[in-house]
C-alpha cells in the first residue's frame, strides 16, 4: 500500500512539474494573461491554457478554416488515425468548403458522435460569440455536460502577411475532483490542442499560394 501510494505521489509530482510545459506551450507571458474574448463567461476559480503558433498568412485566409470546424463538418485538422481508431470518425478537410462557411451565436459544433461510448447525444459545444475575422468562442455547461468550459480561437495579425492563431480553454474548478481531472486530462488537451494548431497552420500555408495566384489574377485582368 505504501509503495503504490508512493508511486501515485511520484507521478502527480512529476505531471504537476511538467504542467509548466504544456499548459502555455507555443505562446508568451504575454499572451497567456492577456484577457481574451470569452474569458467573462467562466468565472474564477479556473484553470486555464493558452497554446498558440504563428501563421504565414493574413487573418482572411486562415478565418475560413476554423469556421468550418467540427466532428460532422471540417474536421479538428489533428491527428485524424488516432481520432478514428477511437471511433469518432473524423475527416478532416484539406480545402475551404463554402457550405461550412456560415457560423453564428447559438450554433452547435460538434466534437464527439451520436452514440460515442454510450454518450447518446455525444459531445457538442455551443456557440457563444463569433467576431468574424477575429475570434470564436465555445462553450458548454450542465446539463450537457458535467463540467463547464469555455474553448474560443483567436486570430492576431502581424501586418498583412503573418498573424498568431491563438487556442484558450477555461475550465471551471468547483469541486476537488475537477482539478484532478483536469490536471490528467492536461497533457492529452495539450496535445491535441498542438495537433490543431500544426494541422491549422500547415493546411493554410499550403493553400497560399494558389490564393496568391487568384488575387495576382484577378489583379492583372482588373487593370487590363
Amino acid at each position: 500500500m505504501a509503495t503504490a501510494m508512493a508511486k501515485f505521489l511520484a507521478a502527480s509530482a512529476v505531471l504537476y512539474a511538467a504542467r509548466r510545459y504544456f499548459r502555455d506551450w507555443g505562446t508568451t507571458k504575454d499572451e497567456a494573461k492577456r484577457r481574451l474574448l470569452g474569458d467573462g463567461l467562466v468565472a474564477p476559480p479556473v484553470l486555464q491554457a493558452t497554446e498558440g503558433v504563428w501563421i504565414d498568412a493574413p487573418t482572411e485566409q486562415v478565418w475560413p478554416w476554423l469556421v468550418q470546424m467540427g466532428q460532422d463538418r471540417g474536421g479538428l485538422y489533428t491527428f485524424e488515425r488516432l481520432e478514428n481508431a477511437l471511433a469518432l470518425r473524423y475527416h478532416s478537410a484539406d480545402a475551404v468548403h463554402p457550405d461550412w462557411q456560415h457560423l453564428e451565436a447559438g450554433d452547435t459544433v460538434r466534437l464527439v458522435p451520436k452514440g460515442w461510448l454510450g454518450l447518446a447525444e455525444g459531445v457538442e459545444l455551443t456557440v457563444a460569440e463569433v467576431v468574424a475575422g477575429e475570434s470564436i468562442v465555445l462553450t458548454t455547461a450542465a446539463p450537457r455536460t458535467p463540467w463547464q468550459l469555455v474553448w474560443s480561437f483567436h486570430l492576431v495579425p502581424n501586418w498583412d502577411d503573418r498573424c498568431r492563431l491563438l487556442i484558450r480553454s477555461r475550465l471551471a474548478l468547483r469541486h476537488p475532483g475537477e482539478v484532478v481531472l483536469a490536471e490528467l486530462l492536461g497533457p492529452a488537451r495539450a496535445f491535441v490542442t498542438r495537433g490543431m494548431l500544426i494541422g491549422i497552420k500547415r493546411r493554410v500555408e499550403s493553400h497560399r499560394p494558389a490564393d496568391m495566384a487568384s488575387i495576382s489574377s484577378r489583379a492583372a485582368h482588373r487593370d487590363r
